[in-house]
């Protein structure tokens, strides 16, 4: 099992927060050279990946993030995972922005993701399988 680890990016420190509560790999497209080839292996992975999870925080800036969460919950709804955060750092979302975001949700959640708005209800989500048991395996850093 391997997770893409996508959103927001800007220095938030939201993935490595989350890759320590994992148990199965994962892939983190963040680097500090962004190149064609970047670009390429981010979206192998996207694609080979058994789950997709973005992450959205108020360091957002683009927008793009939350174009791939609905055409993922819309081709592979079952390994789409969304998780919004109202914080990050000094940085909240304004009123208006949450409830665009939440809309999102909603409509995430109806096309058959999994909606979070905290990192560990997501992790649990991700290293559990729909019986409950661990996905545990030896974690490899992929990114």
């Amino acid at each position: 099992m391997k997770v893409f680890l996508g959103g927001t990016c800007n220095e938030s420190t939201w993935r490595n927060r989350f890759i320590i509560m994992l148990d199965i790999d994962y892939f983190n497209p963040v680097v500090d050279d962004w190149t064609e080839d970047c670009m390429k292996r981010e979206l192998e992975e996207r694609q080979n990946c058994d789950i997709c999870l973005y992450a959205i925080t108020p360091k957002m800036t683009g927008v793009y993030s939350i174009a791939e969460v609905v055409d993922d919950s819309n081709k592979r709804p079952s390994k789409t995972v969304l998780i919004v955060l109202r914080d990050d750092g000094e940085q909240r979302f304004t009123e208006g922005q949450w409830r665009s975001l939440m809309s999102v949700a909603r409509m995430v959640k109806a096309n058959g993701g999994a909606v979070f708005d905290n990192l560990k209800e997501a992790a649990i989500h991700i290293n559990t399988d729909s019986t409950g048991n661990s996905l545990a395996v030896s974690k490899k850093a992929s990114g």
